[in-house]
């Protein structure tokens, strides 16, 4: 699974503590370990994008969880970056999202209004536990 998150300085030792329990918490649902892929507190759609596509080229990524936990950056930005990342890439295997910070019903919202099979998480765990279901999903259709 590919994970991609992004905290400011000042959220950094709760950042950390969030990753290691995503790590956990996916490695006790599924017993797969993940590639994590940090953008950083400048985060723009570019930088989105990049991402994902570094994610997207390794076959061996079956899923993408998106982490944010940001009160710098806003969340609608955030989401923006996602959905134009998510269409650029052409999306071809689950993502799941968990916005927390400023702006994050209008980014939920725009997650929502994309059209796109966007998976919304409420928190860690509900991430974790969805990115984990939906590979398992996706691997038993092929």
């Amino acid at each position: 699974m590919g994970c991609s998150g992004r905290t400011n300085g000042s959220e950094a030792s709760l950042q950390v503590i969030e990753r290691q329990a995503i790590q956990r918490l996916v490695r006790e649902l599924s017993g797969n370990l993940f590639r994590r892929l940090k953008t950083g507190g400048g985060a723009t759609q570019e930088t989105v994008t990049e991402a994902f596509k570094i994610l997207c080229a390794d076959k061996n990524v079956r899923g993408i969880l998106v982490n944010i936990f940001g009160g710098i950056m806003k969340c609608d930005v955030v989401a923006e970056g996602i959905v134009t990342a998510a269409k650029s890439v052409h999306m071809d295997r689950p993502l799941v999202v968990r916005l927390e910070g400023t702006n994050v019903e209008r980014g939920k919202q725009i997650l929502k209004d994309s059209g796109l099979a966007i998976i919304p998480a409420d928190s860690m765990a509900d991430a974790a536990q969805k990115i984990v279901a939906a590979t398992r999903e996706e691997k038993a259709r092929t």
